[in-house]
């Protein structure tokens, strides 16, 4: 018996996990009860857990190798944490339906997201169950989609990012180090082998294997029809709120809708060889 109370936020996606005390070191039964929530509800939500940095990379490495993100600004004390940290965002990357570098050879499993400083009103994120949104498609569409290939690149979101102040990297190195690559438009999922559509704004330029006409006709369906909202559940943040999700498998968006701080830190979790 692990002692967890696990409440579904949603029939599709999402859960609160409850009974559990993420300061403390986690025995294997809690750990694979926290992973087998993961892959039922995609996203999992803990509240009023007061961690520190050592404690949030404790806790992301039972699950996985820890990710360092090529880019963006890290907690000086524990660079493999990203820090999100804004006021009265106008847009911006995070506001924008996605999963988390895919434009690298290996997208991580997942990321941990530690709310550290909130504001009072909005902030919230909203996440998207991608095996709903490949199963609503319609049979034909989803033969098709099974075939088909897409490019991923990060050309887009650097330069947005260097522009924004949020990234310091030079363009040119970072895509000599990750150039644009091929994969799947439906990725099958490596735990529980469902499919899911694997397609998102942030890094997706072209579909591959269709004529640019047909690319730009279908990839923004796409890339719309992830936002339906009924694959969908909306967190409401408070501080030392955490948010873990499926990377594989769910996409997010961060509502940007605040006028005071927003203080997130965040780590990303490798798959295991």
């Amino acid at each position: 018996m692990t002692g967890l109370d696990i409440r579904p936020l949603t029939s599709d996606i999402g859960a609160e996990i409850h009974g559990v005390d993420l300061r403390e070191q986690l025995d294997d039964a809690v750990v694979a009860a926290i992973r087998q929530a993961l892959l039922d509800h995609l996203v999992v939500f803990f509240r009023d857990q007061a961690i520190t940095p050592d404690q949030h990379l404790a806790f992301a490495h039972r699950f996985g190798p820890i990710n360092v993100a090529p880019f963006g600004p890290k907690l000086d004390t524990h660079p493999a944490i990203t820090v999100l940290d804004q006021v009265a965002p106008v847009g911006g990357l995070a506001a924008r339906w996605h999963s988390d570098n895919t434009y690298m050879p290996n997208p991580p499993l997942g990321s941990i997201l530690r709310a550290v400083e909130m504001p009072d009103v909005g902030g919230d994120t909203c996440f998207a169950n991608m095996y709903k949104a490949y199963e609503e498609l319609s049979e034909p569409l989803r033969a098709l989609l099974d075939d088909l290939e897409a490019a991923h690149d990060l050309t887009y979101t650097l330069t947005r990012a260097i522009d924004e102040g949020l990234a310091r990297e030079h363009l040119d190195t970072m895509q000599a180090q990750y150039p644009e690559l091929i994969r799947p438009v439906v990725r099958v999922h490596p735990e529980t082998g469902r499919r899911a559509l694997f397609v998102n704004s942030n890094f997706t330029t072209r579909l591959v294997g269709v004529t640019e006409a047909e690319s730009n006709v279908l990839l923004p369906f796409l890339l719309n029809h992830v936002r339906s909202p009924e694959f969908q559940c909306r967190f409401r943040w408070a501080s030392d709120s955490i948010a873990f999700w499926d990377n594989r498998a769910v996409q997010h968006f961060a509502v940007p809708d605040y006028t005071e701080r927003r203080l997130m830190h965040r780590v990303t979790v490798e798959e295991w060889d």
